[in-house]
């Protein structure tokens, strides 16, 4: 590696993911700095600073690791002195009297605010004590925070379904209430379509579908990806139908999930079946619909036409290579291009394998087709979501373009509210960079709207432009990829 490196430990100190990101990126631009991270030492961040060439000495996850790579010595002090600046920089308030003042519980706040809503985004092991205050003061919790101990959530909804209130989450990415876009959403109409979403990015795929076919939704419900799981039992999924059922705005209903407990999903079905607006399930499991032929069937049931899904860039030709490679930042998109794509190329390695799936190990790569969910909980533990910070993916990016195996990397993009701001800057320049090396193609599911604040067809076209196949459809991006691994030109 170039550079001069710098390694520092700071036992007990902590900040938030999101806040030492900012930190790393703010480094990262002085003059004489060419890389910065500044992480706490979780396993995987250490994994991810020695694959950059930092060597760090014995940690624990309690301690802050500042690395630095630096063009000479010269760079040094200002650099630390940056990091300094950025981690002591008031954050949350406009003053001390403020931050002061402010609520310190969930209870407090409710009673302070007036809100109907409580919004719980703390670490996954703090959430359940927020959440069960909302409960206990009778308002409804949408729990953003991931890494909740199972057994918490399942005490959470069934508190909830006792008296009538509604859970959204654990690791609810997404949810439209009253009009407002929560966590990471996309910026749509208001319309007839109501969703149950046990999925986040399932649920902004379809939520960016209807809108490119001029339907809008007026309430999308998270209930979290454990949901419709044997533990759980649709808890959450069936109060959110009930809810949902009422809103006299709710022509249709539309249910997505990542692949189900089947038992869980007929008992959805049954439920579903007893209400008075028509439901639609959207449930990803080998031999069910994609959630794009589920965005045409929900139209179809509107009465509204199914329009032709947008793409941009020119065809690439087959370039060698054996494997398809999925990099993915969402779960749920994941999941749907596993199905569709182990029915033409057989079992697909991944960390979030479908069942009897082959797992994959550490190195994120395999002897095989292979896909990886990097927002899943086990690399997003001190890290911010990739949705946010691309680092990690970006990594493995160039590796994967450069392992002559490769036929085809597959990657999702999601815009909206809460993800990178220009998704597209840091992606199209390593796009472009891996095809120079062996001109490899790469397709990308670009999920978001022309309202959203990175705008679809922007990033959709900086991302053509660097060579790219991109797709507003996962599902078509999916079998764009399936077909480049196999040797078809289109």
């Amino acid at each position: 590696m170039t550079g001069v490196a710098h390694v520092e430990l700071r036992p007990g100190a902590y900040a938030d993911s999101v806040t030492l990101l900012q930190v790393s990126r703010q480094v990262t631009a002085l003059p004489g700095v060419i890389a910065a991270q500044v992480v706490m030492a979780t396993p995987l961040n250490i994994e991810v600073l020695a694959s950059m060439g930092f060597q760090v000495p014995m940690t624990t996850p309690n301690d802050m690791v500042v690395a630095l790579r630096l063009a000479d010595e010269a760079a040094l002090p200002t650099a630390l002195a940056a990091v300094e600046s950025a981690l002591s920089a008031p954050r949350g308030g406009s003053d001390s009297t403020e931050r002061a003042a402010a609520p310190r519980t969930t209870r407090s706040a409710l009673a302070r605010s007036g809100a109907e809503l409580a919004l719980v985004s703390v670490p996954g092991q703090h959430a359940f004590v927020e959440a069960m205050d909302a409960l206990d003061t009778g308002h409804d919790v949408l729990i953003f925070s991931d890494n909740v101990p199972l057994e918490q959530e399942l005490i959470l909804k069934r508190t909830a379904a006792d008296r009538d209130l509604l859970v959204m989450g654990p690791d609810c990415g997404t949810a439209v209430v009253g009009g407002v876009g929560l966590g990471f959403a996309n910026t749509t109409r208001p319309g007839p379509v109501g969703l149950v979403a046990a999925s986040g990015t399932g649920c902004q795929q379809l939520l960016c579908l209807l809108d490119a076919a001029g339907v809008g939704v007026s309430a999308a419900l998270g209930v979290g990806g454990r949901d419709l799981g044997d533990e759980i039992g649709g808890l959450s999924t069936m109060a959110a139908l009930r809810r949902l059922d009422a809103d006299p705005a709710v022509e249709l209903i539309v249910v997505v999930s990542k692949p189900p407990a089947p038992n869980v999903a007929d008992t959805v079905r049954a439920f579903a079946d007893e209400l008075n607006t028509p439901v639609l399930l959207a449930l990803l499991a080998p031999g069910e619909a994609d959630l794009t032929v589920s965005a045409e069937a929900a139209l179809a049931a509107l009465g509204r036409p199914t329009p032709r899904w947008p793409r941009w860039g020119r065809p690439s030709a087959p370039a060698g290579g054996r494997y398809l490679r999925g990099l993915f930042a969402g779960g749920t998109l994941c999941d749907e291009a596993m199905l569709i794509a182990s029915e033409t190329l057989g079992p697909i390695h991944s960390n979030i394998p479908l069942e009897a799936g082959p797992a994959l190990d550490g190195a994120f790569t395999a002897e095989g087709h292979s896909m990886v969910d990097f927002g899943d909980d086990a690399l997003t533990r001190g890290r911010t979501h990739p949705m946010i910070d691309p680092t990690l993916r970006l990594e493995q990016l160039a590796k994967a373009a450069a392992d002559p195996e490769t036929a085809v990397v597959l990657l999702d993009v999601v815009l909206g509210h809460g993800a990178e701001p220009d998704p597209a800057g840091a992606l199209a320049p390593a796009i472009r960079s891996a095809r120079l090396r062996r001109e490899v193609p790469v397709v990308v599911a670009c999920v978001g709207t022309e309202s959203d604040p990175q705008g679809l067809h922007t990033q959709a076209g900086a991302l053509a432009e660097a060579g790219a196949e991109v797709y507003l459809s996962n599902a078509h991006a999916t079998r764009r990829a399936v077909e480049l691994a196999t040797g078809g030109a289109r």
